[in-house]
């Protein structure tokens, strides 16, 4: 083995500017496949994380996933119902703190009750729509991250507050309003208070930062005309992945809708997925093209060396020896260029890394967020040499099958 590893070397070392070129293939798609993947994976870790803190991991609304049949249909076999009107009930949550008890007996994770609904504020002669939520300020930190958002006041100030306005600064914005204005707030009941700002938050997400705002829970009951009643409880699990289990249980045992992150998200996780699958196949049509150029040096390298091959053979060298040495003439190749490339995605992925600017969509960005992860490497150099070998192991295949008489007789 060592006698073919220097033989291996000497061949790549006689054509040293092609080596260098083949090598420096191998090393840029090595490198930027490691940043594109750092790149990637990080934006999809950011969205998520951000996804995950903003909203709660699991909500049970008072809606129900299959509305239950006319009583009718229930007791006899043979029932066509036509205009079928639903009683006009006040919708909501029944028996909350039963409810409650219920889920806290065996729920990993805390909850707090809410009552949303849309509103209107008008200030200045602007009118905004938000969503309104009513809730127990200090309940409702125990699930949300909004007190590590807040711009300006305490979120906790609701709580001394009965007629205290927590808003998004895009709400606030729009309006015209600061800390300590009153602005005039209508509900979809009709009900029209005047509340005061008395906080500002902003979470990075647009459309929470622009439409939604916090009052207290009994406030919020008294505009829509829903007294003691909530519509919605928010759950914030330990375990993030385990939502769509939780809120599978929570569902058949409450009757009530339980919506999981990831259901809440799906097209959004379908994106992602399709979008790692395209990054990945532009990662391997990268390498692809670096093998290429393994292949045109070794296929190069087997033509001049053919009368090296036929001596070789008279000297007692066999199939696989030959075999053997372009094969390795091409992982060599590969393993040098994967590992320049490993350290040039390392490079590539801290310079990004480094780059601060703002863009405002949906998700404020400050800086490139990236991954490191040692599966990047592992699968970019991975690739690359099984690139490297399918390209040197071609070349080497024809060159054990070159007969050495037939070589020496075209030589004279």
């Amino acid at each position: 083995m060592p006698l073919i590893l220097s033989i291996a070397l000497t061949h790549v070392a006689g054509r040293l500017r092609q080596s260098v070129v083949s090598v420096l293939g191998v090393t840029l798609g090595v490198g930027f496949s490691i940043a594109m993947a750092a790149l990637m994976e990080g934006s999809q870790h950011d969205f998520i994380a951000t996804l995950v803190d903003a909203i709660p991991h699991v909500e049970v609304t008072d809606d129900q996933r299959d509305p239950p049949p006319p009583p009718a249909a229930t007791r006899f076999d043979a029932v066509n119902v036509i205009g079928a009107r639903p009683d006009d009930d006040t919708r909501g949550l029944r028996n909350p703190v039963r409810l409650r008890a219920m889920l806290a007996s065996w729920l990993p994770g805390r909850m707090a009750a809410s009552l949303n609904g849309q509103a209107v504020l008008r200030y200045g002669g602007k009118d905004v729509a938000i969503s309104l939520t009513g809730v127990d300020p200090a309940a409702h930190l125990k699930i949300s991250t909004i007190a590590e958002d807040m711009r300006a006041g305490s979120f906790l100030d609701l709580a001394a507050n009965l007629n205290g306005l927590i808003i998004g600064d895009g709400v606030a914005d729009k309006l015209g309003a600061g800390l300590g204005d009153t602005v005039a707030v209508s509900a979809s009941s009709g009900a029209v208070r005047r509340l005061k700002v008395i906080g500002l938050y902003h979470t990075g997400v647009t459309q929470a930062d622009d439409a939604t705002g916090y009052t207290v829970l009994k406030t919020a009951q008294v505009l829509f005309s829903r007294p003691n009643a909530i519509n919605r409880l928010s759950i914030r699990l330990d375990d993030v992945n385990a939502a769509r289990a939780i809120a599978a249980r929570v569902e058949r045992m409450t009757g009530y809708r339980a919506t999981s992150w990831q259901e809440a998200n799906e097209g959004l996780m379908e994106v992602l997925v399709v979008r790692n699958i395209i990054m990945y196949t532009v990662v391997g049509a990268i390498l692809l093209v670096a093998g290429f150029g393994i292949f045109t040096i070794v296929s190069t390298i087997v033509h001049e060396k053919s009368r090296d091959i036929a001596i070789l053979k008279s000297l007692g060298f066999e199939q696989s020896d030959i075999r053997r040495i372009f094969l390795a003439e091409g992982l060599l190749i590969g393993l040098v260029g994967s590992v320049l490339g490993s350290g040039l995605g390392y490079a590539l992925s801290l310079t990004l890394g480094s780059l601060t600017f703002e863009v405002k969509t949906e998700i404020e960005l400050t800086s490139l967020p990236l991954y490191y992860s040692p599966v990047h490497y592992l699968i970019a150099c991975a690739f690359a040499l099984f690139s490297a070998g399918v390209a040197g192991y071609l070349p080497a295949r024809r060159a054990a099958r070159l007969n050495p008489v037939d070589i020496i007789r075209g030589a004279a």
